[in-house]
Formats: structure tokens, C-alpha cells, sequence
């Protein structure tokens, strides 16, 4: 067996482990592990133990079950974070090129949405940053999309403690008036923000999800309505496909990903 053949094989055990959470809690056995992955039990028994003996994964010494050790998640989220720093930038760069407007990256942070990169054309250079500046995510530019997998019992604990203030002319009044919002901007597949944050701001948005599946961050593209307004579905294209680029970008097992959606056209 290859050291190139046993990465590959270890890595297919890992992903199989973040696809296929256990119904123990404990973990997996090897013949579990061996029948998703459609292998020889002996086989897969090796690469367990080589992954426990790297600390990869932990083995209960009880059931003989392996799960993935705390290590490894904190490991990963180390790496989450830092691509989402810079490929983040590569896609904010990207939207800012296709649409002419400042773009901006999202994350949770209770009940508020935080910017963590942004990115302006030049023509816009001299906008106030928002970087680091919170907002209310119940009607922020990126608050539905981080919300979009969550179910009405974990958005109702996120503004357990929100009062629904009324920021612009179409603020959401209270939580139903946000879930329908949400609804309709999950069918969609991207959010739209009309002068929700504040009098004459559109914006929009899609989540972007790491190696786990879940939502992490929201590509955003934000400026004045009579701009935005008329240009929705060309700016939905851009935000929508860049942050399934980003998305891909943090799934990906290489460094070294693509600079961009098109670029090796």
C-alpha cells in the first residue's frame, strides 16, 4: 500500500465521518465504516487505527467505536477560518468586479450580524469601512441568509431578547413577519433586502457553508436601491455563484484552489 493510497484512503474515512454522523453517539465500528465505504473490513480496520494512533479519531475503549476526536475538529475550524479569510476576499473581490458595488462578508454573532471583509471598486473607495460593526440580523443585509438552515425553534432563541426596532421603511414588524421573509428568500435561493436596515439600501445575499455543510458566513452585495433595484437578477447571479465558489473553497482538501468561478474561461 502507497503513502499516496493510504492519505487517500484516510481522507475518504474522515469525509465519510463528517457525511455519516454516527446514531451512538459513541462512534462508528469498523464494520460500519467498511460498509459505507464498500471495503474490506481488514482494510478499513488499518486506517482506523492509523487515524486513532494520529489522533485523528478516538476509539471508546468499551463498544470499540471511533469517533472524531476534539482535536481534529478544532484543527479544522482553525483551517475554516483562515480560507474564509482568504478566499473570502477573492470572492468579495469577484462580486465587486461583476457588479460595480461594495460586497461584503457576513457572520452570526447572536443576534446581530457582524462584516468581517469587504471589498469596494475604486470608484466607491471612500465609503466608511464596516468591517468589525454589527447589525441587527433580523433585518441586516446578511442576517436571513445565516439564518437560512436554522428551524423556527433555534431563530426564535437567537432573538429571544430582540426587540423588532424599525430601521427603514420595510423593517419586519416582529418573528412572522421574518419568517416569511425567510421562506421566500429560501425558495429563491438568496435573500433580498429592501430598505429593511435603513431608508434607500438594498442588498443581497447567500449563505456559504464549510467542510461540515453548515453556514458559516453570507456573501452580500450592498448599495443604493435605484442601482441595485433594477440590476437584482445580474447581482443575484454574482453573489449566488461566488459564495458556492467560496463554499467549494472551504471543502476542498487543496491549498491551493481555483482563483474564481469562470476563470479558466
Amino acid at each position: 500500500m502507497t503513502t499516496d493510497s493510504s492519505l487517500k484512503r484516510g481522507l475518504a474515512v474522515l469525509r465519510l465521518f463528517a457525511e455519516h454522523p454516527p446514531h451512538d453517539p459513541r462512534g462508528h465500528t469498523a464494520a460500519e465504516v467498511a460498509a459505507l465505504l464498500g471495503r474490506e473490513r481488514s482494510q478499513v480496520s488499518r486506517v482506523l487505527r492509523s487515524l486513532e494512533t494520529a489522533r485523528f479519531l478516538r476509539r471508546d475503549p468499551a463498544s470499540l467505536r471511533y469517533a472524531v476526536a476534539w482535536e481534529l475538529y478544532a484543527r479544522a475550524q482553525q483551517v475554516t477560518e483562515a480560507r474564509l479569510r482568504r478566499d473570502g476576499r477573492t470572492a468579495l473581490e469577484g462580486v465587486a468586479a461583476d457588479t460595480g458595488e461594495c460586497s461584503y462578508l457576513g457572520v452570526l454573532r447572536g443576534a446581530s450580524s457582524v462584516t468581517i471583509l469587504e471589498a469596494m471598486p475604486p470608484a466607491l473607495s471612500s465609503f466608511v469601512s464596516w468591517v468589525g460593526r454589527g447589525y441587527p440580523a433580523y433585518c441586516s443585509d446578511a442576517g436571513q441568509a445565516l439564518l437560512f438552515d436554522a428551524d423556527r425553534p433555534e431563530i426564535e432563541a437567537v432573538f429571544a431578547r430582540t426587540a423588532f426596532v424599525r430601521h427603514g421603511p420595510n423593517t419586519p414588524a416582529d418573528l412572522e413577519d421574518f419568517l416569511a421573509r425567510l421562506d421566500a428568500a429560501r425558495r429563491r435561493g438568496y435573500t433580498v433586502v429592501d430598505q429593511e436596515a435603513e431608508p434607500g439600501l438594498y442588498s443581497l445575499a447567500a449563505p456559504v457553508r464549510d467542510f461540515r455543510g453548515e453556514i458559516v458566513a453570507a456573501v452580500q452585495v450592498v448599495g443604493p436601491r435605484h442601482r441595485l433595484e433594477p440590476a437584482t437578477t445580474s447581482c443575484a447571479e454574482s453573489v449566488v455563484r461566488w459564495s458556492a465558489w467560496l463554499t467549494a473553497a472551504l471543502r476542498s482538501a487543496d491549498p491551493d484552489s481555483d482563483p474564481g468561478p469562470g476563470s479558466g474561461d
